[in-house]
């Protein structure tokens, strides 16, 4: 009987691998690669190089002024910088700022994720589409516009509703009013969150958009509302998303300088009363005060602008902490 021999051949032996690019690790070796993974680096590093030099420009005059202060700068509340001796301090700059920024977070949140919601899920095609397209008008407006408008339209037109605080609320003290001028501390804040609204109601738009539809098609097959598909899909997937834009809401709301300057009483005094008017924001006293300062007092302003920068530091890194604590519980990787 014929016996066939097979003959197998071996594979050939492997080449010498591809050398890797010892910079990235990651076997990049055109030159396109090589370039775009440059202009990528070096525009991290400079944005690092940008925020050092940025803190240490205003660590440097702050620290200037700061020796030279005779006053407590954190407690103080004067501000009198060309003085003999010298004495300023940011107690009411930072008190004004935080409360009206609280305040225009705690009434543009709400209302903002509300609109959102209404746009994705609730409202008809062409009817949600035509409120987004105002609310990206709003978020054209200049701040000076809405200056204007604050000064002129929404202070004349606040008497009724500091009234019915003042009837109903009053006994708190925190809403007392004496029938003074509106330019107060809440009609600041009213103001910055007609501002912070279409930024915080763009960017949870489009998150409630990414909600992948097998879960809401899942929760509805389960027999759940609109809005139990809303409260279990909805908002635990986008709550991340709804935490950044609330807080890029929250940093112009710190930083918020013509609408403010243009509406608020300014004021070197801390009342216990929200409706009084006076009182004052960081951004506010630079603006107004920059332009007439000696170069003690712009070292000054700028000592109470570092506080400001470092208070938006400590917002943003918060938000980032509770954005990576709840990240596992948003949906986005189920």
């Amino acid at each position: 009987m014929d016996t066939t021999t097979q003959q197998t051949t071996a594979p050939p032996a492997p080449g010498p691998a591809a050398p890797a690019d010892k910079g990235t690790g990651r076997g990049a070796t055109r030159p396109g690669d090589r370039i775009f993974l440059g202009l990528s680096r070096g525009s991290g590093i400079f944005v690092l190089v940008l925020m050092a030099a940025i803190a240490s420009f205003l660590t440097y005059r702050a620290s200037l002024a700061i020796s030279k202060d005779e006053a407590n700068f954190f407690t103080s509340f004067e501000w009198n910088p060309t003085g003999i001796p010298p004495e300023f301090g940011i107690a009411v700059l930072a008190f004004g700022t935080i409360v009206s920024s609280v305040i225009a977070m705690a009434i543009a949140v709400p209302i903002s994720v509300g609109i959102a919601l209404f746009i994705t899920h609730y409202a008809p095609r062409r009817l949600g589409g035509l409120i987004a397209y105002v609310i990206d008008l709003l978020a054209a407006v200049p701040s000076i516009v809405y200056g204007l408008w604050g000064a002129l339209v929404l202070v004349p037109h606040m008497d009724g509703l500091y009234g019915w605080l003042d009837d109903y609320l009053g006994w708190t003290g925190l809403f007392a009013w004496d029938g003074g001028p509106a330019r107060s501390l809440l009609t600041v804040g009213i103001l910055l969150a007609l501002m912070i609204l279409p930024i915080i109601t763009n960017v949870s738009r489009e998150v409630f958009r990414q909600v992948p539809r097998m879960h809401e098609e899942a929760a509805l097959a389960l027999g759940a509302t609109r809005w139990e598909v809303i409260r279990m899909s909805v908002l635990p997937f986008g709550r991340s998303g709804v935490i950044s834009a609330s807080m890029l809401g929250l940093g112009r709301a710190l930083g918020e300088t013509m609408a403010v300057a243009m509406v608020l009483s300014p004021s070197f005094d801390i009342t216990a009363s929200l409706l009084d008017p006076g009182g004052g924001t960081f951004a506010q006293n630079i603006a107004s005060k920059f332009n007439e300062a000696t170069v003690m007092g712009q070292d000054a302003l700028i000592a109470s602008g570092m506080v400001l920068f470092v208070i938006t530091l400590l917002v943003n890194g918060g938000a980032r902490l509770i954005i990576a604590r709840r990240k596992e519980y948003s949906g986005a990787n189920a």
